[in-house]
């Protein structure tokens, strides 16, 4: 059950400090089995891939090799889903798109009376890779979230792969996502081995120059020991949810709601958080009524109670400040406010990863529809880390030109700082233009 803390300027500390999975590091046994998947990959290329893919995938996931999916490929399986699914995934694109399009930045540049010209160009990345989780965790609505704001930030190829499903049996829903988000192909391979050839390059795989998307504790082994060989988004850990609620009724904090809203995310994982700060007792404990009877009418249930029993968590706060200010604390993946005005409550708000305001906004909104990204900051870091977007695909180069009036104009000053450092080649890189 979860459990109830009355903030009294040290529980509430404690219980937040004692959630699980929020910047564990993986066991030393996991970094050892990706270390030689990737020196296999590196070695091997597409041979390691197949071998580590019928490992774990089993022998159908590797009859016919390594297969590759083409743009129409992904037309057909869009064309193959239910209307009102094909529907729904082509609106979320559609906001997705408008929200992150005010991303797009075009660089600038300075002319200067002197002469001098200085300025920024913003490029794409030349290649990005895409990981799509299988099994239970093939969420289309991740293809859409990662892949669209990569294709406007112009990036030139975007490759996905994941894991093969018995051959030909890849989710038709999460492949339709990947056409509506300009994915150029598809290559069904999955775990470190699939993350390992994107890093390195193999006869099938095109070498990238960053990779995103989720996966499990293997694939962000992965991706952490590659990183520096290849750019990567962020190591997610487990999901989160901070629900603030003044327990006033016209603020919307309904307990069936609360509850709802934290098992939304309860449901993902066993180490997922769920946290609720109220300023009132009586909410606190309907709500955790509400949660044990919704609990037994969800599919994933068994996952659902064990995130609840192990990271739930109910703090009664005296204060609006003080709610404010463990927020700020937690700094949470997902943030609700149920509060009166909560437009007006974002200015107290520094640390969040998204923030769903009001009670008409529940947090899958934002993970399926708003336009909103759900790749979002995770176990605190949301203190320094942003949501996924557009500038996570591009990178930005500067530019100078100078006049000869320009760089003797500046030469003395550029002299002293050289001549300070100690660094008499730079000096002389000057110098050398003004001999006589």
């Amino acid at each position: 059950m979860i459990h109830i803390v009355t903030a009294d300027g040290r529980a509430e500390f404690a219980a937040l400090d004692g959630l699980a999975g929020r910047g564990g590091a993986p066991g030393a046994d996991v970094e050892a089995a990706v270390r030689e998947i990737l020196e296999a990959v590196r070695t091997d290329g597409d041979a390691a891939v197949l071998r580590y893919t019928e490992k774990f995938d089993g022998p159908e996931a590797v009859r016919g090799g390594i297969a590759v999916l083409t743009r129409e490929d992904l037309k057909t399986a869009l064309e193959s889903l239910p209307d009102a699914l094909a529907s729904a995934l082509l609106h979320a694109a559609d906001n997705i798109r408008k929200y992150h399009a005010k991303q797009v930045s075009e660089g600038y540049e300075e002319r200067r009376t002197d002469g001098t010209v200085i300025g920024q160009i913003v490029r794409g990345l030349t290649r990005v890779g895409l990981y799509v989780p299988g099994g239970t965790a093939a969420y289309p609505s991740t293809v859409l979230m990662n892949a669209i704001p990569a294709k406007l930030a112009g990036v030139g190829e975007l490759v996905m792969v994941t894991p093969p499903r018995g051959g030909a049996g890849t989710d038709a829903a999460i492949l339709g996502a990947a056409y509506l988000a300009g994915v150029d192909k598809v290559i069904l391979a999955g775990g470190a081995q699939a993350v390992a050839a994107l890093a390195y390059g193999t006869e099938t795989f095109p070498r990238v120059d960053k990779i995103v998307g989720p996966g499990n504790i293997y694939v962000a082994t992965a991706k952490r020991l590659l990183f520096g060989l290849i750019d990567i988004e962020m190591i997610a850990g487990p999901s989160e949810i901070l629900v603030v609620a003044d327990g006033e009724a016209q603020s919307g904090g309904d307990p069936t709601f609360i509850a709802a809203d934290l098992l939304s995310q309860a449901e993902h994982d066993p180490d997922a958080a769920a946290i609720l700060l109220t300023t009132s007792a009586q909410l606190a404990e309907d709500v955790v009524r509400e949660i044990e009877q919704q609990l037994g009418n969800l599919s994933r249930t068994d996952i659902a109670r064990k995130s609840i029993d192990a990271n739930g968590l109910v703090i009664v706060c005296r204060s609006d400040d003080e709610m404010a200010d463990l927020a700020n604390l937690a700094a949470p993946e997902h943030l609700e406010l149920l509060v009166r005005d909560p437009l007006g409550w974002l200015p107290r708000i520094r640390n969040a990863g998204s923030v769903f305001c009001g009670p008409w906004t529940p947090e899958p909104v934002g993970d399926y529809y708003a336009g909103t990204n759900h790749v979002l900051p995770t176990s605190g870091t949301a203190r320094f880390a942003s949501p996924l977007g557009v500038y996570d695909f591009v990178k930005r180069m500067s530019y100078t030109q100078y006049t000869r009036e320009a760089l003797a104009a500046a030469k003395d000053d550029i002299l002293a700082i050289g001549e300070a450092e100690g660094l008499t080649a730079h000096t002389q890189a000057v110098r050398v233009r003004f001999v006589e």
